[in-house]
């Protein structure tokens, strides 16, 4: 599968000798909850160490079907006040229904490296936009094509995950989720924050909405 002309990029500034991540290093696991039923979902932010200590989480609420999903992310970086992350980990860029992360634009504000993981393919994408956003699925198509097509590899555990990645190496993002993946094929920060976004989500925000 293609891969887009910045990482290219990132390849040539960071090759494929680049050293192991370190044990302790810190990342920001990212993953929701929602459905189309309420205005807002609920993403949560795992920071997790290698060695799989969880090191702090925070939240934040985009809008269902809006456009203010890396806004979101952005001001969920800030509010945690965590110079020590080294990279983000987001299972998938395309939230809260449709509501794109642009995950070049949230690396151009944090300087921190991205990977996002998703595990599906998306063929027939454009199809649902029209269908669902008929006003606005040129502009929420433009964000995903831009960036670029997703790569498939398979995660030390034997199982195939597909991947976008900006700031760093292709071999360097890999190395990054095999760390953080133990088995099966969601790495451990975004599984807790996917646990943590369900549980606010059902407990205390799908009754009240």
């Amino acid at each position: 599968m293609g891969i887009s002309h910045k990482v290219h990029m990132s390849d040539q500034l960071l090759p494929e000798n680049n050293p192991q991540w370190k044990a302790g290093v810190r990342v920001l696991g990212i993953a929701e909850s929602f459905t189309k039923e309420v205005d807002k979902s609920v993403v949560a932010g795992v920071v997790m160490r290698g060695d799989l200590r969880i090191d702090g989480f925070g939240f934040c609420r985009p809008t269902v079907g809006g456009f203010d999903a890396t806004e979101s992310l952005l001001d969920l970086y800030q509010r945690l006040e965590r110079q020590d992350v080294r990279a983000w980990i987001l299972g998938g860029n395309i939230i809260s229904w449709f509501n794109v992360v642009d995950i070049d634009e949230v690396y151009r504000m944090t300087k921190i490296p991205i990977v996002c993981i998703t595990y599906n393919p998306s063929e027939g994408i454009e199809k649902y936009l029209h269908e669902y956003f008929p006003d606005t699925w040129e502009e929420r198509y433009k964000k995903i094509m831009q960036m670029g097509e997703r790569t498939e590899f398979e995660l030390s555990t034997g199982h195939s995950v597909y991947m976008n990645w900006v700031g760093l190496s292709f071999a360097r993002a890999k190395q990054l989720v095999d760390l953080f993946t133990i088995d099966g094929r969601i790495p451990e920060p975004v599984r807790v924050a996917r646990i943590l976004a369900g549980a606010i989500f059902r407990d205390l925000i799908s009754h009240s909405e």
